[in-house]
């Protein structure tokens, strides 16, 4: 029997330990009290809107920081991030031809998996950082243990962005949907490449056509929904809900686990297991395809439409042996999925300097293998997701900005993982418009030939 609690009862891994018991019941009981912070409405839609990415009809931007931080819990901040997503689902949507559904990894990333459990430096040991909802960065004895206190500030931090993104006033995007907006030299500087120069072009004659023959306040809606990794489970149930006999996770719309606690039978594929929220799966290369199928019918064993998300990250020198292989695994067993690339996680490097970081034309490669190879196997690629920041950030190298190694130094901020900074992500972005537009040339001469032959035949 399945409850909010149930989870407890199963093995665990990538959980805090607290030294107090008691004071984490007691949040745990403060939390459970607290207004949700997404209504089941919202859920239930983005889960009719996955199914609909699973069929090819919309698209899924996912995108966000690593691990959020308490202190980037500013106005500007996420209004950049909010920014960006914008900029690029009215890219997608042109070179897409379809709706973009925004979900923003925001409001409520603040914990990771590690690892190790320790950090040592300089032949100190501690707690290893595991994110803001759990400890402090600063390597000091004291902030890093684990404190309960933090998930209730967690919690006010993530209801404080939600209201602050509900506020955004639409009109303040209207500029978005100029022609003038999309200039090359606008938004990537004087030495624009040719690629993006031309992508743009493009771009500012279909804004252009909007602006002629559709009203000025054509941008009305701002949907934005949000997504986590469900890491924390004591947090996660506090905000668990029953609503019409249904349990939903109020804490977000689409929490997803990650390759570290993706065990069948596990705590977290229990809890997970009970409620009405779209789920998403990482997986990478290390997952094989028994466990992968292993784990979909344990979260959605009635196969319904929109429940569950494949996140690949794979790695652009693996994806094209492994990807086929779960595609083929799950059309096996006639699964009902939704297909996402994670081109950043399965990309990532260290330089000899020990700094994380991931190669601009990495994430291009396996981003464009995934979409090419879900063409070829008559699958449909529904979303990506990305780790992404509006921040003028140096932690991944290449792009148009030519970010080095010796480069990433100079503004390499995030505490955990690398991410795209503004430039790089448009420009990934307009790689995967490139993507698809060549994609649809292939189809309409695919189609030509077939036609020319049962003509001649």
């Amino acid at each position: 029997m399945w409850s909010p609690t149930s989870w407890q009862l199963k093995t665990l891994e990538q959980q805090a330990d607290y030294r107090d018991e008691s004071a984490l019941e007691q949040v745990i009981t403060e939390l459970s009290q607290l207004p949700p912070l997404v209504s089941p409405q919202e859920v239930v839609r983005l889960r009719e809107l996955n199914a609909r990415a699973a069929h090819g009809e919309v698209f899924l931007l996912q995108g966000g920081d690593c691990a959020e931080t308490f202190a980037d819990c500013k106005p500007e901040a996420i209004h950049r991030k909010v920014e960006l997503m914008l900029q690029m689902s009215l890219l997608l949507t042109y070179g897409l031809g379809k709706p973009i559904v925004r979900v923003g990894r925001m409001a409520g990333q603040y914990a990771k998996p590690r690892s190790a459990h320790t950090e040592t430096v300089d032949g100190v040991s501690l707690p290893c950082y595991r994110g803001d909802l759990i400890n402090d960065a600063t390597f000091c004895q004291q902030k890093r243990q684990p404190d309960p206190a933090r998930l209730l500030k967690g919690y006010s931090l993530a209801s404080l962005t939600l209201n602050y993104i509900r506020t955004i006033d639409h009109d303040a995007f209207q500029e978005f949907c100029s022609p003038d907006y999309w200039d090359p030299v606008h938004l990537f500087g004087q030495h624009a490449s040719p690629f993006i120069q031309e992508q743009l072009l493009e771009v500012r004659r279909a804004f252009s056509l909007i602006q002629h023959l559709t009203p000025k306040n054509w941008l009305r809606q701002l949907d934005f929904y949000t997504c986590h990794e469900a890491l924390h489970l004591h947090y996660e149930q506090a905000l668990t809900r029953k609503v019409e006999n249904k349990w939903f996770n109020l804490s977000t719309h689409m929490p997803w686990v990650g390759m570290r606690t993706a065990k069948p039978g596990s705590g977290h594929i229990e809890y997970l297991r009970g409620i009405e929220n779209p789920v998403a799966i990482k997986v990478g290369p290390r997952m094989s395809c028994d466990w992968l199928i292993s784990l979909c019918k344990e979260l959605n064993p009635n196969n319904e439409a929109g429940r569950i998300t494949l996140i690949t990250r794979l790695g652009h020198e693996q994806v094209g042996h492994l990807l086929p292989r779960f595609i083929q695994a799950v059309k096996k067993e006639s699964l009902k999925v939704t297909w996402c690339c994670d081109p950043m996680h399965g990309n990532t490097e260290v330089t000899d300097q020990g700094v994380k970081t991931r190669h601009f034309d990495n994430i291009v490669s396996e981003l464009r293998q995934s979409l090419a190879i879900h063409q070829s196997q008559g699958t449909n690629l529904g979303g990506i997701h990305l780790e992404l920041t509006g921040e003028a950030v140096t932690e991944c190298v290449g792009g148009h900005c030519a970010i080095a190694e010796h480069d990433l130094q100079r503004a390499y901020h995030s505490l955990v993982d690398p991410r795209l900074n503004h430039n790089q992500a448009l420009e990934l972005t307009l790689h995967l418009m490139e993507s698809y537009k060549k994609q649809e040339v292939n189809n309409q001469n695919a189609s030509n030939r077939i036609n020319w032959q049962n003509h001649l035949g």
